[in-house]
């Protein structure tokens, strides 16, 4: 009997993404409750860099907005795209499905009490995201076209090389540089098209829609649509994330405060629930303890700080101060996980739970949808449109994301560049059409990977972003006296 492409695809990678993801998502038992490593690897990070930097999250946030704004922009520094388009092309890649779907599987598990450690994940990450974004433009490339490369791999090759172990950073490096490749296949695009895709069935009649066994369809008509994009290259990439991040954010955060106010009468007792149980709460696994670590979960896993992606866009930006754009992505985590996250953690709490709508049989983003749609019938409707652009935008950064880490151990160049771009697009389709949950598990195991090396990179040069960091601000601070 002969296998289908998705059964040899499971038979054979499988195993190995099985084996990876127990290595990668290894738990421990704390006071009883398993506790993902990886989960308390980053959110280590997170705390260390907030106390180490002094609150820059909160002290440096109005900073941050008057550089998207455009404050302190240099037309004459080097880089290709503005503050505000970094930013964008960045929140992007960390704005997804996870947003909608995923908050509603944290509270289902961890119960309310998981919204309040969501939040506090969310400000605590903003530190870490800023010292990655910084490393990511300080020990940036400049290529002989004109383009720049940053990110984790130039900074682990820089941090080595300079103290005489070269071999040691360029290993390291290109352990990154690979992982990252691997990962973006998945996180980055087949995850993301295959939940578009589901979503889409879901609001033209399921089975019976016209799209249903269409998958291939859909699949290279988003491919394509990405490509006309990235063939671009980042100044094309970040063009359309200019627009379409603010237009899905508002879109999303109008329609979460709408339901929210017209559940208004559960909202006072929603937030004394929050407060209560993070502390005291009974959540599905663990008690309290469980609402913390799955709290911090989703939040780490939603705005990827510690991951280092990021930084790789951040590191085309146009400035000579690389402690401007480390403080400009604070913005990411506050949009991504305390405001958008928050508000889906909102709907969830004053419409889906006083109406028994948790427990019923819905997950994911189909709880958040039958949330929505409680108080609107077609409120699916924009929860797909919602997940169709957060798919789409996430599958433009990752793109970038995988194509520097191509270009970091292939080497610079169009027809080289191009060559990911196809496989890249190729795999969107994919996601589409087969169910390939070995692939997924494989590349998300690998995306989370490399943040070993790269937060023991940020550990590492805590004392140089430091001063890089306050040296820019007191800069500031004396200009404007």
């Amino acid at each position: 009997m002969s296998l289908s492409p998705d059964q040899w695809v499971e038979a054979h990678v499988g195993p190995i993404a099985e084996t990876l993801s127990s290595v990668v998502f290894y738990t421990i038992p704390v006071a009883g409750t398993p506790v993902p490593l990886i989960v308390m690897w980053l959110g280590g990070a997170a705390v260390f860099f907030t106390l180490y930097l002094r609150f820059i999250n909160l002290r440096a946030l109005g900073l941050a907005i008057r550089h998207v704004r455009g404050e302190f922009s240099d037309p004459t520094a080097r880089g290709e795209i503005s503050h505000f388009k970094a930013v964008a092309t960045a929140i992007s890649g960390t704005v997804g499905v996870g947003n909608i779907g995923g908050v509603a599987v944290a509270i289902s598990l961890g119960g309310p009490g998981a919204a309040f450690w969501l939040f506090l994940a969310g400000l605590l990450s903003m530190s870490t995201k800023l010292v990655e974004c910084t490393l990511g433009v300080k020990y940036r490339r400049y290529n002989a076209n004109g383009s720049v490369s940053g990110g984790p791999m130039f900074y682990l090759e820089a941090y080595f090389r300079d103290r005489g172990w070269p071999s040691l950073g360029k290993g390291m490096g290109a352990f990154y540089a690979l992982a990252l490749v691997i990962g973006c296949l998945g996180i980055g695009n087949m995850f993301q098209s295959n939940q578009a895709y589901a979503q889409v069935l879901v609001i033209t009649g399921g089975q019976a829609s016209v799209l249903a066994d269409m998958g291939w369809l859909f699949g290279l008509g988003l491919a394509a649509t990405v490509a006309a994009v990235i063939i671009g290259g980042i100044q094309s990439i970040a063009r359309v994330a200019a627009v379409l991040v603010p237009v899905m954010a508002i879109l999303y955060v109008l329609s979460s405060v709408i339901v929210i106010a017209l559940s208004a009468e559960h909202l006072p007792g929603a937030l004394r629930l929050v407060l209560t149980e993070a502390f005291t709460g009974q959540a599905a696994s663990g008690g309290a303890l469980g609402a913390v670590i799955i709290g911090f979960q989703r939040a780490l896993f939603s705005n990827e700080a510690g991951i280092g992606s990021a930084s790789i866009a951040h590191a085309a930006v146009k400035t000579e101060a690389p402690a401007s754009e480390g403080i400009t992505a604070l913005l990411e985590p506050f949009i991504d996980t305390v405001v958008i996250c928050s508000l889906s953690s909102l709907v969830i709490l004053t419409t889906a739970m006083p109406h028994n709508l948790i427990g019923s049989g819905l997950a994911g983003i189909e709880l958040t949808s039958a949330a929505f749609a409680w108080h609107f019938a077609w409120a699916p409707y924009v929860i797909a449109v919602a997940a169709l652009l957060f798919a789409f935008s996430t599958a433009l950064a990752w793109s970038y994301y995988g194509l520097k880490g191509w270009t970091y151990l292939v080497g610079e160049g169009r027809i080289r560049a191009l060559i990911f771009q196809l496989v890249f697009c190729g795999f969107i389709a994919l996601g589409c059409m087969l169910e390939l949950s070995a692939v997924l598990d494989f590349s998300d195991a690998m995306a989370f990977l490399i943040a070993v090396p790269n937060v023991l990179a940020l550990y590492l040069f805590a004392p140089m972003v430091k001063r890089e960091v306050e040296h820019y601000v007191a800069t500031i601070r004396e200009q404007e006296q």
